[in-house]
């Protein structure tokens, strides 16, 4: 059984990925010991809620540089929405808030729609929820048995900006095309929640727990 270890940093949807990966087959770990992290096998970030308060309570348990060191040696890294978030540069919720700079780049808000309906997501609504279609740009393990037009469930308001375009390994499309899925050497993102996701979801976790 793949053991996972899941940094609890206080983010509300911990339980509910942990169930996931669960009904996957694997072994779930929950910790918020800088240690256990240094010595993880795997590592998911989870996280639902804002940029700052997550980066605070990463802090506050003294995780960063435990990530970061994990990262370092090799260590297959998921974050899974805000956790996807917190691995860039910066976020610009509720001001300017540096992240985890596992990957060059910003999470920003989604542009505010226009009240006539047109421009750049003219009409759309913030913030983005329900269903959506992946568009896998590269083949990846990650996205093994996920199709073109596969749909998978997201809320957020703000999304990932990366600075090198290559590391995005899907885009989804609400007005323009924004980064649904990164990848880039052992560092893996999920903006949208597989454990509400259906099969597609499951199938992207257990990628992540048998192949990565």
């Amino acid at each position: 059984m793949t053991k996972i270890t899941m940094i609890d940093y206080g983010a509300s949807n911990i339980r509910s990925a942990q169930k996931a990966f669960e009904h996957i087959g694997a072994e779930v770990h929950l910790t918020d010991d800088p240690e256990v992290v240094r010595h993880a096998d795997k590592l998911v970030l989870p996280g639902v809620g804002a940029f700052g308060s997550g980066m605070d309570g990463l802090r506050g348990h003294n995780l960063p540089e435990a990530i970061h060191e994990s990262v370092q040696r090799g260590v297959p890294f998921l974050g899974i929405c805000v956790g996807m978030q917190l691995m860039f540069s910066e976020g610009h919720e509720m001001g300017v808030y540096q992240g985890l700079g596992l990957l060059a780049g910003k999470v920003v808000r989604f542009p505010t729609p226009s009240l006539e309906g047109g421009g750049l997501g003219g009409g759309l609504k913030i913030p983005h929820m329900g269903w959506n279609q992946l568009k896998p740009a590269w083949e990846n393990p990650l996205l093994d048995d996920v199709q073109l037009g596969d749909y998978a469930y997201f809320v957020h308001s703000y999304y990932c900006d990366p600075e090198d375009a290559t590391a995005v390994l899907a885009w989804t499309d609400y007005g323009f095309l924004f980064a649904s899925v990164v990848a880039k050497d052992n560092i893996y993102g999920l903006q949208f929640h597989p454990e509400k996701s259906q099969s597609v979801g499951l199938t992207i976790l257990r990628n992540f727990v048998e192949k990565l």
